[in-house]
């Protein structure tokens, strides 16, 4: 093996693969067996992070960086002037073991560009995953991207090695894709989702009878949406995120600020980077939509097509409704308890159980982690010490805004707000 010109492969085409966000581990509990390789479980050590907030490491590379395509949006497009390199499909699985037995990985993620045809360029991703799992014995986590356009035999073929599969639908919009990537069809992206979704659900369902029948893709599917590339609103692209949940089942629809990669008039202006703040605010977005019962017509509309940059999305919705407010936290109902800003699910739920024994006060919410300074507006409990109900939209925002100092604004936490 010439260890020279691996370690300039994986030097680019681990380079080009860092703008796919899509990589998380969560759901799989792919058990070690036969004195195998590895172990993907819930648990994980770093680079990437599960639903739950877990960190695990992967080798995340690209099978290859030559594509037939000329997306406006990608570093790899056929025009762009960088260099090329590909990986054959034995040295990506010497390099997954080798990095495993050195502990510097959990798994492995693993895209492509697309050379040649789909087909022969998902067989090749297949063939990977099926080394691994059957000559190397390696039972830790490995991610596929599919190809759009793969047949549905290889689709079929690629879950029944790899825990999770994703097929980035890369423009929100349909008239977007056609823009930046004339080649590209939405069909092409909807048939592996497809292929998956209804493979994934007949396992399950043979798994009930008969417990010896395989996992199909156990940790799901994922997709991935860049903001920012062809001008389209958080309202667009948060209709779209819901569609691709509710129609095929997607784990995950992660959303990456379009970097730019060339100086394409199609295209925002190089220098002008999508800031991390909106990704965010989608990130948070998502989260009221799958855990708290939100609507995307409730958060975003043709009043307001994009969301607040200075507050989280729930707190925009509470000050655009203050009608609703104040809430009793003491006798309102689980629902309504979700919509109080400062109020995460596991406080919520909290709540609901100790307000069963005695009427709650600030102090017993501060002990619960309510993020008072928000939530204070917008609720009542068993306590007076604070309470003003002359303040309108306008000033409560300043009064948060003021007691954060700034940070709340300008330093949020994708981590930690998500909850709240």
């Amino acid at each position: 093996m010439n260890f020279q010109r691996i370690r300039e492969k994986l030097n680019i085409l681990a380079d080009a693969a860092k703008y796919d966000v899509s990589c998380a581990s969560s759901g799989s509990d792919r058990a070690n067996k036969d004195n195998g390789l590895g172990n993907a479980s819930r648990m994980g050590i770093c680079h990437s992070y599960t639903e739950d907030g877990r960190c695990i490491s992967l080798l995340k590379v690209l099978l290859t960086n030559h594509c037939i395509y000329d997306c406006a949006y990608c570093v790899t497009r056929k025009s762009n002037d960088v260099k090329r390199a590909a990986f054959k499909i034995q040295e990506v699985v010497d390099l997954t073991i080798n990095f495993y037995r050195r502990n510097y990985i959990e798994g492995l993620f693993l895209s492509s560009g697309i050379f040649k045809n789909p087909d022969y360029t998902m067989e090749r991703l297949v063939a990977v995953a099926k080394k691994l799992r059957e000559e190397e014995n390696f039972n830790g986590y490995i991610h596929l991207k599919s190809i759009p356009g793969a047949s549905d035999e290889l689709m079929y073929e690629a879950g029944l090695y790899a825990d999770r599969l994703s097929v980035n639908i890369e423009v929100p919009t349909i008239s977007g894709l056609k823009l930046l990537a004339p080649d590209k069809k939405h069909e092409d992206f909807k048939k592996p989702m497809l292929k998956v979704k209804n493979e994934i659900i007949r396992y399950r369902s043979e798994r009930k009878v008969i417990k010896s029948t395989p996992k199909y893709a156990p940790a799901g599917q994922s997709t991935q949406m860049i903001v920012g590339a062809s001008g389209e609103t958080d309202m667009d692209i948060m209709y779209s995120a819901t569609y691709y949940y509710r129609a095929y089942q997607m784990r995950r629809v992660y959303y990456s600020g379009y970097v730019p990669v060339a100086d394409d008039a199609r295209l925002p202006a190089i220098g002008s980077q999508v800031p991390m703040l909106r990704e965010n605010r989608l990130y948070q977005t998502d989260w009221l939509l799958r855990f708290y019962g939100f609507a995307v017509k409730e958060i975003l509309n043709s009043d307001h097509p994009n969301l607040d940059m200075d507050v989280d999305p729930k707190l925009s919705w509470a000050l655009r409704n203050l009608h609703h407010f104040p809430v009793n936290v003491n006798t309102a109902e689980k629902a309504m308890l979700a919509r109080i800003p400062g109020i995460g699910m596991q406080s919520v739920e909290k709540i609901l159980k100790a307000r069963r024994f005695r009427k709650l006060n600030w102090d017993h919410l501060k002990k619960m982690g309510v993020a008072l300074n928000r939530a204070k507006y917008f609720m009542v409990c068993d306590s007076r010490y604070w309470e003003r109900r002359d303040l309108d939209a306008d000033k409560i925002k300043g009064m948060i805004l003021q007691t954060s100092s700034g940070k709340y604004r300008n330093k949020f936490s994708a981590q930690l707000s998500l909850f709240n």
